[in-house]
């Protein structure tokens, strides 16, 4: 399964497309560099979680993101795209701004499980893509996790939370499909990319209950798209230099369960044994899926 990125991908934007890069995270065990972007995008995200009362949903969605374009941009300090470029920009752009809807859904459901239903959509993109029937294993096993999540054991989850976290994983699977066709045509397109969701997301703001503008706030959504993205991208770098995707993607098959351990140790929200089993069956799924493409690739 390709690098499951709410974070941002080292693929379309290589190692040496700008001094930001330059200055990524080259030392220590490679695998402890995907743990770290692992644990820092989900803390990242149960911190915007925690911002809710402070600065709304829509607020800590246009700090995040616009906060994250500007640092991105100081740091990579990218040429200016092509023609050729803008379209695939402006859909990966527009795949960034959709992933965003998890935070509505974080705001009806905890952040685990969350975390774990839209990370069913590159899941199922990898499962679509697999061509040895021994996968159907690893698509009962997810399927099983999301039956345990969404079932009878799990009626008391809100609906609109369910499906706008269904709706992000979507738009996450399209932005890996999109973010791959984009690093073909060189240059720093993912960087752009994050600059579009941007725009598309911040004109919205005045029309979803605007941005508080007190510096606490301002601080705290710097300190979100610092910890959900910029780190994270930096460490995806760093690991991707040093490691095989299909590795990384192992590994970031832990995701759905650290977004379980933030919501824990950041909000107190305490699983439910079925649903930490679920949130289980599809973190192994998805392993399962990127070892087996890895040895048969």
């Amino acid at each position: 399964m390709p690098s499951q990125t709410g974070r941002m991908s080292a693929e379309t934007d290589p190692p040496d497309s700008g001094a930001g890069a330059r200055d990524a995270p080259r030392r220590g065990p490679a695998p402890l560099l995907v743990l770290g972007s692992v644990v820092s995008i989900q803390a990242g995200q149960a911190c915007g979680k925690a911002m809710f009362p402070a600065a709304g949903v829509a607020g800590v969605v246009t700090l995040r993101l616009a906060f994250a374009a500007l640092v991105i941009l100081l740091l990579h300090r990218p040429r200016l795209p092509g023609r050729d470029s803008l379209a695939p920009i402006a859909a990966l752009g527009a795949a960034i701004a959709g992933m965003q809807l998890i935070y509505p859904a974080m705001e009806r459901l905890p952040v685990g499980v969350a975390s774990t239903l839209q990370f069913l959509g590159p899941l199922t993109l990898a499962l679509v893509q697999a061509r040895r029937p021994a996968d159907l294993l690893w698509a009962a096993l997810a399927g099983t996790g999301v039956l345990m999540l969404t079932g009878p054991s799990g009626s008391s989850l809100p609906a609109a939370g369910i499906v706008l976290a269904l709706a992000s994983g979507a738009c996450m699977a399209a932005y890996l499909v999109l973010n791959k066709r984009a690093g073909a045509l060189g240059g720093s397109p993912l960087t752009w990319a994050v600059v579009v969701a941007a725009l598309l997301i911040v004109p919205l703001a005045p029309v979803t209950g605007g941005v508080p503008t007190r510096p606490d706030v301002l601080l705290a959504g710097l300190g979100v798209a610092v910890l959900s993205a910029v780190v994270p991208w930096s460490l995806d770098m760093a690991a991707l230099r040093r490691l095989p995707e299909r590795v990384v993607a192992v590994m970031v098959s832990l995701e759905p369960a650290a977004g379980a351990v933030a919501g824990l140790v950041v909000l107190d929200e305490h699983l439910t044994l079925s649903r930490w089993a679920a949130i289980g069956c599809v973190s192994a799924a998805s392993a399962g899926v990127a070892l087996a493409r890895r040895n048969h690739v």
